[in-house]
């Protein structure tokens, strides 16, 4: 005889359902993360000047035995007003200084190199 929820047919039902939609979720992450990959394999290596007009930090992890990952990003803004922010290498995002001219380098999303010119 079943005692309600912790039948065993239930359990073993509930437990498929919720490792299916965890299983998914991984799924669609490593997808996502190929697909852009992919993306950025594909397109071309561009070079335009800008201006660099923010610079940020997100952190995250760091708690109880884990430690802290520290992920920087540059906003770039091009001759036409459109920004670009792109995620950059701690050496490169130190080197970077807000309101800096130059010419990026990117490939889709991924940054490059930044070119500071020195202005007369």
């Amino acid at each position: 005889m079943g005692n309600g929820f912790m039948d065993s047919g239930s359990f073993d039902a509930i437990f498929f359902i919720v490792f299916g939609i965890i299983a998914i979720g991984f799924i669609a992450i490593i997808a996502k993360a190929i697909g852009t990959g992919l993306s950025n394999q594909a397109a071309e290596l561009e070079q335009r000047s800008c201006k660099v007009v923010d610079k940020r930090t997100r952190v995250h992890g760091g708690s109880g035995d884990f430690s802290a990952s520290t992920d920087y990003y540059v906003t770039f803004e091009f001759d036409g007003g459109e920004r670009k922010e792109l995620e950059v290498k701690d050496r490169d995002f130190g080197m970077i200084v807000t309101g800096d001219r130059g010419e990026l380098r990117y490939k889709g999303t991924r940054f490059q190199e930044f070119v500071r010119v020195m202005e007369a």
